[in-house]
């Protein structure tokens, strides 16, 4: 595990003796989750902060009605738990569950207070509550600012821009889709067909083609005036 622990941001330039010894007394340890598995429930207290090394989890809420909102999304080199392990409510807001098969380093509170003592790790630490703070606030300002309409252009450009084409293959199914934009899938589904309707896209199962991709303003300012 020493050398996986070396070869991950985090614990550069962090003394080798020290890690092998936080390896040794478990403050470092490694675990596998299979695809659908809960990492941590809604409620339960924050151990331990937790580093990502392969696979995807989500943050989501559940309404009353039954329905989820995707809040954030983890993949490799993502910490989970650091803004919560030394606040006075360090119970997680929201479940996490894995979307894929993952491996996860967990180490404990005792562990990351040895390793905050060296400057390096600080400032790796200090730099994921700060990534994990933007990507938050980005998804409050997609709720709060945003239509649905406006996040699906968004989303889609980001997609083409990935892909390098007018057509693109959606990661996730539709239903995932809604979650992250926390709404029910048939209002996505609707969004969806007006956009096929006024000329916006062409959409075949997770396949969609952005008919204006050769310019990107006029499908954006398109799709915000229909």
């Amino acid at each position: 595990m020493l050398e996986e622990l070396k070869g991950l941001p985090l614990f550069r330039g962090i003394d080798h003796k020290l890690l092998e010894n936080l390896i040794r007394e478990k403050q470092i340890y490694k675990r596998s989750y299979h695809k659908g598995a809960t990492v941590h429930e809604q409620n339960a207290e924050c151990h331990v902060m937790d580093i990502v090394t392969s696979g995807k989890l989500v943050a989501y809420s559940l309404a009353q009605n039954g329905s989820e909102s995707v809040v954030f999304e983890f993949s490799a080199g993502n910490a989970i738990g650091a803004n919560l392990l030394f606040g006075n409510r360090n119970r997680y807001p929201m479940s996490i569950y894995c979307t894929d098969d993952s491996v996860l380093l967990h180490i404990s509170r005792p562990g990351v207070e040895e390793l905050l003592k060296g400057y390096e790790f600080v400032m790796q630490f200090v730099r994921s509550i700060s990534m994990n703070s933007q990507g938050m606030n980005q998804k409050i300002a997609m709720y709060t600012q945003k239509s649905l309409r406006e996040n699906l252009a968004d989303y889609l450009l980001a997609l083409s821009s990935q892909q390098g084409s007018d057509t693109v293959v959606l990661p996730v199914t539709k239903k995932q889709l809604a979650d992250y934009f926390g709404v029910q899938r048939p209002s996505l589904f609707r969004e969806l067909k007006r956009m096929k309707d006024e000329g916006l896209i062409e959409v075949a199962n997770r396949q969609i083609t952005i008919k204006y991709l050769e310019e990107h303003d006029s499908f954006s300012e398109k799709a915000l005036l229909s």
